[in-house]
C-alpha cells in the first residue's frame, strides 16, 4: 500500500479517537467546569454462562430514532429509556410503544426540561445549569411527575442532562429517592459520532457494562451505528438486562472531577 494512503488511514483513525475523547465543544469558554462529578455505573456480571450488559438510552427532547427503537423491538433487546417531560409531550406514538412492552422497556427520569441538575449558577457545554437546589428539585420532580402522568411506573433512577453533578446535588437527588444512573461506556458521544465510530464503541462492551446512547436524534448518523452495535452485541451472545433487574456490584461511584476514561469516553448528553 502506498505510504500516502497509509498516512491518511493513520490520520483518520487518530482523528476519530480524538473526537471521541474531547467534549463536543471547540470553544474553550464551553469547556467542562471544574469540580463536577460524572458517576460511573456497572451492573453485576452475569459470569461466563450468561454475560450481561445494560443498555440505557436518553430521550432528551426532539423526536424518536426509529432505527434504534425498531431494532430493540425486532431483536427483543431490553433497554432502560431515560425520558424528559419534553420528549414525552412530543412523542405520543413512541410513548405508546414503550408502554405496550414493559417486558422490554424500563422508563426512567431524565428531568423535566433537560436542565443540568447542578445547584450553582454555571454553564455546562453551553447549557445553563439549574443553578440552585430549588431548581434542581423542580427538574427532578417535574420529570418524575411527567412519567407517572404518562402511565408508567414511578421512576427509581435519575440521569441529568450532561450527566454531571456537584457532590451536593448528587446527595440532594438521592435524598429525593432516586439512584443516579451513571454508565461505563459512551456509545455515541452525545449522538455526535459517525455510524462506524458509534458501532465500534459498542464493541468495547463486556460483562457488567452499562452503555449510554441517544434515541432522540433520528437525523444523526450515530443512530445507525447504535442499531448495528446492538445487533452485534446480541450476536456475541450477551444478555440484555434492565437496571431494575440487575443487582449492582457496588454503589455508583463518582469519578474524580475532570477525569475522562480513555477507553470509554463520556461526553455531554444532548
Amino acid at each position: 500500500m502506498p505510504w500516502s494512503r497509509l498516512f491518511r488511514r493513520f490520520l483518520r483513525c487518530h482523528l476519530l479517537a480524538l473526537a471521541a475523547l474531547v467534549p463536543p465543544c471547540a470553544n474553550p469558554a464551553m469547556a467542562r467546569p471544574a469540580g463536577l462529578l460524572e458517576p460511573s455505573l456497572h451492573v453485576a456480571p452475569g459470569a461466563k454462562a450468561a454475560p450481561q450488559v445494560a443498555v440505557t438510552l436518553d430521550a432528551c427532547m426532539g423526536q424518536t430514532d426509529q432505527r434504534i427503537l425498531d431494532t430493540l423491538l425486532a431483536e427483543n433487546i431490553k433497554a432502560t429509556i431515560f425520558v424528559t417531560a419534553r420528549w414525552i409531550r412530543s412523542n405520543p406514538q413512541a410513548v405508546s410503544v414503550l408502554k405496550s412492552r414493559p417486558d422490554l422497556f424500563e422508563v426512567e427520569n431524565h428531568g423535566e426540561n433537560h436542565v443540568p441538575p447542578i445547584d450553582r449558577p454555571l454553564s455546562v457545554y453551553g447549557i445553563a445549569a439549574a443553578g440552585s437546589p430549588e431548581a434542581v428539585a423542580r427538574e427532578v420532580s417535574g420529570g418524575a411527575e411527567a412519567i407517572i402522568a404518562a402511565g408508567f411506573p414511578a421512576p427509581r433512577w435519575f440521569r441529568g442532562a450532561t450527566a454531571l453533578y456537584t457532590p451536593s446535588s448528587m446527595a440532594q437527588i438521592r435524598a429525593m429517592g432516586f439512584e443516579i444512573a451513571g454508565f461505563s461506556i459512551n456509545g455515541d458521544s452525545g449522538s455526535l459520532l459517525g455510524a462506524n465510530a458509534a458501532e465500534k464503541q459498542f464493541e468495547h462492551a463486556r460483562d457488567g457494562d452499562v452503555l449510554i446512547a441517544h434515541i432522540n436524534q433520528p437525523t444523526h448518523a450515530a443512530g445507525e451505528g447504535v442499531a448495528a452495535g446492538l445487533k452485534a452485541l446480541k450476536a456475541r451472545g450477551l444478555r440484555f438486562v434492565l437496571l431494575k433487574e440487575a443487582p449492582l456490584p457496588r454503589s455508583p461511584a463518582p469519578e474524580a472531577p475532570g477525569s475522562v476514561s480513555a477507553l470509554h469516553p463520556k461526553a455531554v448528553s444532548y
